[in-house]
């Protein structure tokens, strides 16, 4: 009796799994025919059934972890794939999904994992550069990122974030020719443009980070005081002093009386031997603070340099008199900035 009991117990199990495997398909099929169709809530209501007759059903759990992504359900996308991984952990595909879910989420060493495990599917390079990146190993970041480029030369986000690891290994000279080729295929990012132009403008070559402020500027870029004060400096030192002043002069009207400013651009018109202007901003620190001994040592040293040199004499000897630590600039025939 008991070996006829069992007998029956175990085709009455395997006619009710075959059932169920059946009734699976059948809720997998109706899914996928509603993901073609992007009807995603639908479709996802049937992988659910599906994998509720099936808990083992691999493919449910792929094709229901693709349509919440659809559906923007991250976190019901990340279980399903987790689950899928679990049941089948050599499968490629499984493991990019999950590597770009965890870097979208910010979960780099997760994102480095699972992307070790792809093999040579597309992306994975590029997942594992930026995530290096991110996690501040950049030595590892450029070699992935040169990899990821040597596949998808269109890959604007790529060539950038190789050009701001370049700049975290102080080679700016790298770093240029990458945020070029990024600009050039995605001409639209005013923020990327405005950035290349703070490079040149850090070189001294203040030509092209003009040229780079007026297009980021050009293409939207949120102009705050850090671009009027830039592109104001950049046009002093390239030699347009009428509309460098007329640039500056928007943060003198929002911060008036700044002194570093000031100071800054007084500097700049003795730098560019624009003596009378800079004299001129000299007096308006003066005006400030009376006081202001540095000030008044510069507007000697600008009227030296303006021809004026027993003038600028007297005013130099004032300037050490209110400050003694000024004459070993006078010795040194430096300025004390």
């Amino acid at each position: 009796m008991k070996s006829l009991l069992t007998t029956i117990l175990c085709l009455s199990v395997c006619c009710l799994f075959s059932q169920n495997s059946d009734s699976a398909h059948f809720y997998f099929n109706k899914g996928l025919e509603g993901k073609d169709a992007r009807l995603f809530a639908i479709a996802g209501k049937n992988f659910d059934k599906a994998i509720q007759l099936n808990q083992n059903y691999t493919e449910a759990y792929i094709e229901n972890g693709k349509v919440n992504l659809e559906m923007r359900k991250i976190d019901a996308a990340m279980g399903n794939f987790v689950k899928a991984y679990q049941l089948k952990p050599d499968d490629n595909e499984i493991a990019r999904e999950l590597s770009t879910l965890y870097f979208n989420n910010r979960q780099f060493q997760k994102a480095i994992d699972f992307s070790q495990k792809c093999g040579s599917s597309p992306g994975v390079e590029r997942v594992m550069g930026m995530s290096y990146y991110n996690l501040e190993d950049y030595g590892k970041a450029v070699i992935f990122l040169q990899k990821a480029i040597g596949k998808n030369d269109k890959d604007a986000e790529s060539y950038y974030t190789l050009g701001r690891t370049y700049l975290e290994l102080e080679n700016e000279k790298n770093a240029i020719p990458q945020f070029q080729k990024a600009i050039a295929l995605e001409s639209s990012r005013n923020v990327w443009m405005y950035e290349l132009g703070l490079i040149y403008y850090n070189q001294e070559d203040y030509a092209d980070a003009l040229k780079y402020f007026n297009m980021a500027g050009a293409a939207g870029y949120n102009k705050m005081n850090d671009f009027y004060e830039n592109a104001g400096f950049a046009q002093l030192y390239t030699g347009d002093i009428q509309n460098g002043i007329k640039t500056l002069d928007v943060i003198m009207q929002r911060k008036p009386n700044n002194k570093e400013l000031l100071t800054n651009i007084a500097q700049a018109m003795y730098d560019t031997k624009h003596y009378d202007e800079a004299i001129n901003y000299y007096e308006k620190l003066l005006t400030l603070n009376p006081k202001d001994a540095q000030a008044l040592f510069m507007a000697g040293m600008t009227f030296q340099k303006k021809g004026d040199k027993q003038k600028g004499q007297k005013i130099c000897d004032k300037a050490i008199e209110m400050d003694p630590s000024l004459a070993s600039h006078r010795q040194k025939q430096e300025l004390p900035m």
